[in-house]
């Protein structure tokens, strides 16, 4: 596995892991009766995103370490991601 893959491996699971922890803990302004003027209540009221980055460099890291460790060792590879070899027409 070259650099720039794991990088690019990397930065796509951070993004996916980055959605599923944005909404965990979340407060909003209506929940908590501070709404500001000129936002919706439905507007976040304390989104601590720095500790939702870090907890998200954390989770990121273990998972792309599993994938690069199934791609270095052959368990993942272009011949296993080829559904048509699967899928396709029988001849």
């Amino acid at each position: 596995m070259a650099i720039t893959s794991a990088i690019v491996v990397y930065a796509v699971v951070w993004f996916l892991v980055l959605f599923c922890v944005l909404p965990q803990n979340l407060r909003t302004q209506g929940e908590t009766g501070v709404v500001f003027k000129g936002t919706s209540r439905s507007a976040p009221s304390n989104l601590n995103i720095r500790k939702k980055f870090i907890i998200t460099s954390i989770i990121s890291a273990v998972i792309w370490a599993f994938i690069c460790m199934a791609i270095i060792y052959g368990l993942i590879s272009a011949n296993t991601m080829d559904l048509f070899k699967f899928f396709g027409p029988k001849n």
